[in-house]
C-alpha cells in the first residue's frame, strides 16, 4: 500500500494515524493510506501534537519549524504538512524509517 502526498506551494502535506500513549515513538509503515505513527505522548493539551511534530522532524533531519498539523489537531487522524521538500525526498527518506522499525 501507498501513502497519498499532495503537493501544495509549502511542499507537501500527507495524512497521518497517531496512536498515543504507546511503549515507544516509532513509525510503523503505512495503513488506508496514511503514515501510522505511535508516541508515547498521552492525547493531552496538544502534548501528542508537539511530541508527533519533534519526533517527525528528528526521524526526517529538518527543523520542527517546518513541520505543522494543518488537519485533525484534536483527532488521531491528522493532515500533515512538511514545509520546503517534495515527494521523491519524503519516500526516499522513510523508507528506510519504516524498514527500521519493523
Amino acid at each position: 500500500m501507498t501513502i497519498q502526498i499532495k503537493s501544495c506551494k509549502e511542499g507537501i502535506q500527507f495524512m497521518a494515524a497517531i496512536q498515543p500513549r504507546a511503549s515507544r515513538n516509532q513509525i510503523l509503515g503505512i495503513h488506508n493510506h496514511r503514515l501510522k505513527i505511535k508516541l508515547t505522548s498521552p492525547p493531552v493539551d496538544g502534548a501528542a501534537n508537539q511530541a508527533c511534530i519533534k519526533f517527525l522532524a528528528k526521524a526526517f533531519g529538518i527543523s520542527p519549524s517546518r513541520i505543522a498539523i494543518v488537519k485533525g489537531e484534536s483527532s488521531r487522524n491528522k493532515t500533515i504538512q512538511f514545509e520546503g521538500m517534495d515527494p521523491q525526498t519524503f519516500l526516499s527518506t522513510l523508507t528506510p524509517l519504516i524498514s527500521e522499525t519493523d
